[in-house]
């Protein structure tokens, strides 16, 4: 397959302004846009490209064939002290889980713990964005969701019945970065196959199969396998209970019920998420709690290390460390995915992000 096309970089506000036109541009009220373009940018600022803008032709799709609702009614119902479930009503995702998040975020504060359980929800973009969000309060958050197309069989199977379902939990520090892990239960997720595809490269074995068992490396192979959980059958036995955990107990898609967004744009998905806001001070002052954190980050980072292995990364610290060059430097799009978006923008009556390079 051809090498990977060169880059252009752009200011993380030239691509929320892009975003926000294109989305309002199909009828997401600006408020609305605005939010979605903010947190699809962040996802590429993290180094999460395959999830940030990278998707706004998808959901331009959906929304142009009737499978978003743009003038949603996002409903919460408080079901006890420290438990909610929030019916996003179809909206854009972005939009649902920032709700379920805030919800969390203001329960908590009452009961020390809360868990929102959403449904009928969309894809949202990467785990990390919501699971980050309680650290602002002094809390720890942890995130799940039911994918939004199953790309995975149980283990030892052939029938894709589970998605790449997503953990993050992220964990606040004091003068370190906060700890956040984000991982998809596949080795890498669909959108990081997509990715790969679009740029023309091949990827590695270990990432897909296909029935016999035999590796898929060219991307545009990708329908005709599917993923490998990471950890073997830890991983498809993980996939499992999250998506029992996002999708069933809040009466969202599961295993064979799940709509696959790569496939149809029109169907409602009824994607299932959840949520957990956890008040440190309920357990430890804060700021002893941040400085433990510090001081075990410091211990790990400094420990000893295997032969040819530069520096030991823990969770979060290369996120942060994309996240500061790429505010500095901009983002990199490849070209291939910046003539989709002028195209895109042709599509929908804005102007084109290539005339707004750094």
């Amino acid at each position: 397959m051809a090498s990977s096309p060169p880059a252009v970089r752009y200011a993380p506000a030239t691509l929320r302004a892009f975003t926000a036109d294109v989305l309002r541009a199909v009828g997401l009220p600006a408020e609305d846009a605005a939010r979605v373009a903010h947190l699809m940018v962040g996802a590429d600022l993290s180094g999460q490209d395959a999830h940030g803008i990278f998707r706004l032709p998808q959901y331009v799709g959906r929304i142009r064939n009737g499978g978003i609702n743009l003038r949603p009614s996002i409903r919460v119902e408080q079901t006890a002290p420290a438990t909610a479930l929030v019916d996003g009503d179809n909206a854009m995702g972005h939009l649902v889980m920032t709700r379920a998040a805030e919800t969390a975020i203001e329960l908590a504060r009452g009961a020390g713990v809360a868990w929102v359980g959403v449904r009928r929800s969309n894809h949202a973009g990467p785990a990390a964005l919501y699971a980050l969000m309680p650290l602002a309060h002094d809390m720890i958050g942890l995130y799940t969701a039911v994918a939004s197309a199953n790309h995975m069989a149980p283990w030892g199977g052939q029938d894709l019945l589970l998605g790449t379902n997503p953990l993050a939990i992220a964990v606040p520090a004091g003068e370190e970065p906060p700890l956040v892990l984000d991982m998809a239960t596949t080795v890498v997720s669909y959108g990081t196959i997509k990715k790969y595809a679009q740029r023309g490269q091949p990827i590695p074995p270990g990432w897909m199969i296909d029935p016999t068992g035999e590796p898929i490396t060219d991307p545009r192979r990708a329908s005709e396998g599917f993923l490998l959980p990471v950890g073997g059958y830890k991983g498809s036995g993980l996939a499992l209970m999250l998506g029992l955990l996002g999708g069933v107990l809040n009466g969202a898609t599961f295993g064979r019920d799940v709509v696959d967004f790569n496939a149809d744009e029109s169907s409602e998905t009824n994607t299932g998420h959840a949520i957990i806001a956890l008040d440190v001070a309920r357990f430890t002052p804060v700021e002893t709690f941040k400085r433990e954190v510090d001081r075990h980050i410091r211990d790990l980072r400094a420990s000893q290390r295997l032969p040819g292995v530069e520096a030991i990364y823990l969770p979060g610290t290369q996120r942060q460390m994309r996240i500061d060059e790429r505010t500095r430097d901009g983002i990199p799009l490849p070209t291939g995915l910046v003539q989709d978006l002028d195209r895109l923008a042709e599509r929908v009556g804005v102007g084109p992000l290539s005339t707004g390079n750094r």
